[in-house]
């Protein structure tokens, strides 16, 4: 453990480079699907260098969102209501395009 540094109780302390962004609803969908679209391999990833293609996470993050839209289902605004319906929706899509391209071999 020596050499580590401590964690701190105050996100804002993070680092001087760090800025965080504001959590919220939006946020946190936005967090999701961008974890989906690394694991398409078509979003920047923490380590470039390496691949970060799963189909199979793709569809975790999906279902991910879906499992959010069904448990909070009366209780969102309807722009989060809107935004989390679309997330789903083009994820949907791009993963049905991906895994027909992956079984044509392409």
């Amino acid at each position: 453990m020596s050499g580590e540094k401590p964690l701190t109780a105050d996100p804002k302390k993070v680092g001087a480079d760090e800025s965080l962004p504001a959590i919220d609803f939006a946020t946190f969908i936005l967090s999701l699907t961008h974890s989906a679209h690394v694991h398409f391999d078509d979003a920047p990833s923490l380590a470039p260098e390496e691949t970060w293609r799963s189909l199979a996470m793709a569809k975790q993050s999906i279902d991910l969102l879906v499992l959010l839209q069904e448990k909070t289902r009366g209780n969102l605004t309807g722009e989060e209501e809107r935004l989390l319906a679309q997330a789903i929706f083009e994820l949907t899509h791009q993963h049905a395009e991906a895994r027909a391209k992956a079984a044509r071999g392409a």
